[in-house]
């Protein structure tokens, strides 16, 4: 019989599909649904800093008074209190969730700065969460603040995070670091339990008829996969702790080689968002097929498998095989 458990954080999972952060989790109904397609973990949407640090009443009113004033900001902004719960409402909406389901719920944080706002770590370990997500988002545009400093500041943040809470911790990182495995390192000696790969970034865009910038967010597609799986294919065996592949997870073959790569588990939310929460069973089901028809008895036995130190050409992953791509192109010129 096929073992598809696995662990993450310390938690044991019966499969190693986890629904990440996204607007599905803000309804008790749309959580039950996905933990009945299948889903062995949930991560709550996020709790932002500045939704604690400010008072969401007073910061949606300067922030609707300056669109008024300045034609150029309209729509910079997103609106906090429609977008999310404030802080408190997050806490009982967590713990809620938490009585409504059977399967793991883990906390998400999205924050940059050291102060007040992360006693809430402590606050959603409270209400009940199994685990702790760390998003750090921040956009570097000051010209005098260097790489070291701006690492250094997410080194503390972790720490003082772990300071605060037992619960395991996870970070959601960005895929723009000098070097991933050096500041990798640095995180989990600083108290990170798993790492997630990647953060996908609000990247706005341009209204060439309007003349104006469009904040928006699309939904990821398959070919992003490519990016976190080849990282986690290189920290696999190098770095003590667990990795959650997500962006690009879409089909059973994409958790296939995430766990190949060495992740724990494979996080999604655009296909169920596209497709529905059934389309975690469909996912389930063609992965057990696969595995049977490879003669895969578990997913313990094919994790990283594929990853760097596995595979019989290890610089595939690196810049020595960059060339190789390259001429990979000759067929194509005439």
């Amino acid at each position: 019989m096929l073992d598809l458990t696995t662990t993450y954080l310390g938690l044991h999972l019966k499969n190693p599909l986890v629904a990440s952060a996204s607007p599905l989790s803000r309804k008790i109904d749309s959580a039950r649904r996905l933990e009945d397609a299948g889903a062995a973990a949930i991560v709550m949407y996020s709790l932002f800093e500045e939704q604690i640090t400010h008072d969401s009443h007073e910061l949606n009113h300067y922030l609707e008074r300056g669109t008024h004033a300045f034609a150029e900001s309209l729509s910079y902004f997103p609106d906090l209190e429609h977008y999310n719960l404030g802080p408190e409402p997050y806490l009982e909406h967590l713990h809620s969730l938490k009585q409504a389901v059977d399967i793991p719920v883990i906390g998400s944080l999205n924050g940059i700065s050291s102060g007040g706002w992360l006693d809430y770590a402590h606050k959603i370990e409270q209400a009940g969460a199994d685990a702790l997500e760390l998003n750090i988002y921040y956009l570097p545009t000051d010209v005098d603040l260097g790489a070291s400093e701006l690492e250094e500041s997410y080194v503390q943040l972790v720490r003082d995070v772990r300071s605060r809470i037992k619960l395991p911790i996870a970070l959601k990182l960005s895929p723009f670091l000098t070097s991933l495995p050096h500041i990798a390192k640095r995180f989990v000696e600083a108290g990170a339990n798993g790492l997630v790969l990647f953060n996908r970034f609000y990247q706005p865009d341009f209204d060439l008829e309007e003349l104006e910038v469009i904040p928006n967010l699309e939904l990821s597609t398959p070919h992003e996969l490519r990016l976190p799986l080849r990282w986690i294919a290189i920290l696999y065996g190098r770095i003590a702790a667990d990795f959650a592949l997500t962006s690009g997870v879409h089909t059973a073959q994409d958790v296939l080689k995430a766990m190949m790569a060495g992740a724990n588990v494979a996080m999604m939310t655009s296909t169920l968002l596209q497709n529905g929460t059934g389309r975690l069973m469909h996912i389930l089901n063609d992965l057990q097929e696969w595995m049977e028809a490879h003669e895969y008895e578990s997913i313990t036995q094919m994790r990283g498998s594929m990853s760097q130190r596995a595979v019989a050409d290890p610089a595939a992953f690196e810049r020595a095989n960059y060339m190789k791509a390259l001429n990979s192109f000759d067929q194509y010129v005439r």
